[in-house]
């Protein structure tokens, strides 16, 4: 069970915060950016590729606060990428014990700096929640079951998917 959702089921005030953007100096960078926030929140969210501008990938972001101990909460936006995308993210993310998302539908991409890149949108947020609650279950949008291996989704093992999407 993840810091945030311990927090929640307490019935605790949570609170988060959006990460400043990172662009380069590995995990230095995520903790010079994430150490002010550190005493204060219950989470920090990664962001995905704000007002349509590239930044590093909300996956790597995310594996890099769990290393420096903090919570975080992936975003995850539909305009830059298509459902086996979106599915592998959520699938990689939670193999390194990323818990949380944030399904967004994502800034049109005139609202950037690479006006020209095309909008994928092939799912919007309130699919892209369901398809993280169903991956959750142990199936892919497809229908295709998830490989469980590890301790408490009631299958032999814990499925590394459950952490993150059932909290959708």
């Amino acid at each position: 069970m993840s810091k945030l959702e311990d927090a929640i089921a307490a019935g605790r005030f949570v609170l988060t915060a959006e990460l400043l953007t990172i662009n380069a100096g590995g995990l230095d960078a995520v903790s010079e950016r994430s150490e002010p926030y550190e005493p204060w929140v219950d989470a920090v969210n990664a962001t995905d590729n704000t007002s349509a501008h590239a930044h590093a990938s909300p996956v790597a972001v995310s594996i890099a606060l769990k290393q420096l101990g903090m919570e975080p909460v992936m975003q995850l936006v539909c305009r830059d990428r298509n459902r086996l995308a979106l599915q592998a993210d959520i699938a990689g993310a939670a193999l390194h014990g990323v818990e949380n998302i944030c399904c967004l539908t994502g800034d049109d991409v005139t609202a950037g700096d690479q006006p020209e890149s095309r909008r994928v949108f092939d799912l919007d947020s309130t699919q892209l929640l369901v398809t993280a609650a169903g991956m959750a279950r142990g199936r892919y949008l497809s229908g295709r079951a998830l490989i469980h291996g590890r301790s408490a989704c009631g299958k032999t093992g814990r499925c590394w998917t459950c952490g993150i999407a059932r909290r959708i």
